[in-house]
């Protein structure tokens, strides 16, 4: 049979998935791809029953993939049947608090890296910078220094891998070292190769809640070694997420009440996506039910078709099961961890899509309780599947003692069963939207060959145009160049039900991913995206609502808070005071009493439009100079010349010699800036280094993406 593949779906497959020969040329279709993988992980029937029909179970994983029901995570897709076979997405490793554990766990993440998987560590047991080491008589230089240590590493070994190495650092709020991690990607471009979270406890929320301080821990000998205002802290996680995006937050509490097998262990750490909370050397096997294609259509109009869904879930909670005995492993600890406890994270893709089909905005009640059954009865039927997998297989070897210990003789086959997983590459494939991620634009333009230009168009949106009978070519580029709706005219149905990810507020991200994680085993991974206007508070009060309502995580992303960030919208604001997608920034260090400053100038078509600076964590001046950076960028944006604003700062600081030094760093800093940039320049369009697209680049689940092409960057 032939698939029905996009031919970006084609490009992405030939690139990454397809076998090859050894001169890199394509030897294997896509067709082949899925025999390939089906053959490989059905085998594991074998080891159950020996008379077990592996060719007619191939059949069943061979269908739900190239029907493109259902796809496993990229590394099965690549590896099932190939002389590497790690079928693993991710993993967590543990760090003790010794050199020896330091740089072995680095070995061991070098050898992940080079099998095409991602890590994530906790750094929480390292003792903080400054602390003694008995050994040598020496000072500890703390957990953000051992991190650089491993994106140092991360940096190399990926050159020679299948995939880019991604990881994921977590540092505990009590940590003494925190106010350093929470601030240590605030220049952008270091530890690059890392997502970071804290990891908030359940008495830090609480002293949040009641405006007191919480105590700060030495991980070496269990004292407390200071008190923090909890508040002060938790705005400075705000202000730096608020600025690029990072620190992300996990509810560390919250998940290991939802930790099945407590008994063996404490969830410390995440994969790097934070969608998994994981044990130390425990792996993830992931895959995802397209639901763009769990629907079926009567009298013209879609509903659930629930009955394929169900066969849906069951063949894939057999095929992930199986995975786990088939995968060949990067580590003996790692192999013996993920067949203890037998983990698997069933999760979807393409729900913005089936919105689209059922003509539900994504930003609606209706929406969020079309989320909470879909969850739970896939939830339902994968635990179903699982304990039926158990009386024929036995149950996970650590079953006794696991929350599970009371659901029947026979036990369950999986300690999880669900995870909502970023879906990138294997979206791109399935040809459906991210995840439960709302589509981040409906058409957009894409370079072709010899400098050509292709509109792409969401092929559910599309479909639905051709059959209201308002499609044409030129509607689609109008609407290419924004992503939306909103500039086009159409019926107003039509615009409320075709929303992207910037038409919908960050309450309800966080409600719709909330109403995923009332239903899923591990957690869910989604962006909150912020419009670049959004304040502070708006950051805060997201967090906050987070919590309320029962996530086990947050990553927010505010436009245009990272230099490097392209978003799918086009077209500049068409008023002074708003700042375009786009902006190119200078970024200034200058030494101050207070310590180093940096000060960063923002440009559009090299002229200045926002300032900001980025002060030590503890200075004095820190509230105030927020408050006149944000002036000054007010100032900027209606028109108000630079160079007025350095005249106006000259007075000011040769007046008030009490605040000499930090006016005097800001005018100093703008000056530099301002000469770095040199002749006025139109700022070109940033494209996508792989594909050579504009306006495709997104930010999403901690990582830059293009969502013309396979591109990625955490």
């Amino acid at each position: 049979m032939s698939i029905k593949l996009s031919e970006n779906a084609k490009k992405v497959l030939r690139e990454r998935y397809l076998r090859k020969n050894e001169h890199g040329e394509v030897i294997e279709t896509p067709e082949e791809m899925f025999w390939r993988v089906a053959r490989h992980v059905a085998g594991a029937d074998k080891l159950y029953d020996e008379n077990a029909d592996v060719e007619k179970t191939a059949e069943k994983f061979y269908e739900i993939m190239s029907n493109l029901d259902f796809l496993p995570n990229s590394p099965t897709l690549m590896n099932a049947g190939k002389e590497l076979g790690q079928l693993s997405a991710c993993f967590v490793l543990p760090i003790e608090d010794d050199l020896g554990s330091i740089y072995e766990t680095l070995k061991n993440a070098a050898l992940i890296h080079q099998s095409g998987g991602g890590t994530g560590f906790s750094f929480s047991r390292l003792r903080p910078k400054g602390d003694v080491v008995k050994s040598t008589m020496g000072v500890a230089s703390g957990p953000v220094s051992f991190m650089k240590v491993y994106d140092a590493s991360t940096e190399e070994v990926k050159q020679g891998g299948t995939r880019r190495g991604a990881n994921m650092g977590i540092l505990r709020v009590d940590h003494p070292d925190i106010l350093e991690f929470i601030t240590c990607k605030d220049e952008e471009g270091k530890i690059k190769n890392f997502n970071i979270s804290v990891a908030l406890t359940e008495k830090f929320m609480k002293a949040v809640e009641a405006d007191e301080e919480y105590e700060l821990v030495n991980p070496r000998t269990g004292k407390v070694v200071k008190r923090l205002r909890a508040r002060e802290v938790f705005d400075r996680i705000v202000e730096q997420a608020w600025r690029n995006g990072e620190p992300g937050i996990i509810f560390i509490d919250m998940m290991n009440e939802a930790n099945p097998t407590p008994h063996v262990g404490e969830i410390e750490a995440t994969n790097p996506c934070g969608e998994v909370p994981l044990l130390p050397y425990e792996a993830c096997v992931l895959g995802s039910i397209n639901l763009s294609n769990m629907c079926i259509e009567s009298d013209g109009r879609y509903e659930v078709d629930w009955q394929k869904l169900e066969r849906t879930v069951n063949t894939a909670v057999h095929f992930l099961d199986n995975v786990i005995d088939v995968n060949r492993y990067p580590l003996p600890q790692i192999e013996e961890m993920a067949k203890a406890n037998r983990k698997i994270g069933l999760g979807v893709m393409g729900f913005a899509d089936m919105l689209f089909k059922l003509r539900i905005p994504y930003d609606s009640e209706r929406a969020l309780e079309l989320a909470g059954d879909l969850m739970r009865f896939i939830q339902k039927k994968a635990k179903e599947t699982s304990i039926g997998l158990a009386e024929k297989r036995g149950p996970f070897p650590n079953f006794k003692g696991s929350i599970y210990e009371t659901v029947g003789p026979r036990g369950i086959r999986n300690a999880t069963v669900t995870t909502i997983a970023p879906t990138g590459s294997i979206s791109i494939i399935a040809g459906c939207s991210s995840g439960i991620e709302p589509v981040f634009a409906l058409a957009f333009t894409r370079n072709v060959l010899d400098g050509a230009k292709l509109v792409e168009v969401n092929p559910v949106f599309e479909e639905t145009a051709k059959e209201e009978g308002f499609y044409s070519l030129d509607l689609m580029k109008k609407i290419a160049e924004t992503g939306r709706l909103d500039a086009v005219d159409l019926p107003e149905n039509m615009k409320r039900v075709f929303v992207t990810a910037h038409d919908v507020s960050p309450e309800w991200h966080i409600r719709m991913q909330a109403a995923f994680q009332r239903n899923t085993d591990n957690a869910v991974s989604k962006t909150i995206n912020f419009p670049n206007s959004a304040t502070r508070e708006d950051v805060k009060e997201a967090y906050l609502l987070a919590y309320e309502l029962g996530c086990k995580g947050l990553t927010v992303y505010r436009d245009g808070s990272r230099k490097v960030q392209v978003l799918t919208t086009g077209k500049n604001g068409k008023d002074g005071g708003k700042l375009p997608d786009v902006v190119d920034e200078k970024r200034v260090k200058i030494k101050t009493k207070e310590g180093n400053y940096y000060i960063h100038l923002g440009y559009t078509d090299s002229t200045p439009k926002e300032v900001f600076v980025t002060v030590p964590p503890l200075a004095e001046s820190r509230a105030w100079i927020d408050c006149v950076t944000r002036l000054i960028s007010h100032a900027l944006r209606y028109g108000v010349p630079i160079e007025e604003i350095l005249e106006q700062l000259d007075k000011s600081y040769l007046q008030y010699g009490d605040i000499t030094s930090p006016l005097k760093a800001l005018k100093d800093g703008l000056i530099k800036g301002l000469e770095s940039m040199g002749k006025k320049v139109a700022l070109p369009e940033i494209p996508c280094p792989k594909c050579g697209g504009t306006l495709t680049l997104v930010y999403q689940e901690g990582c830059t993406k293009c969502i013309s092409c396979d591109y990625s960057k955490c």
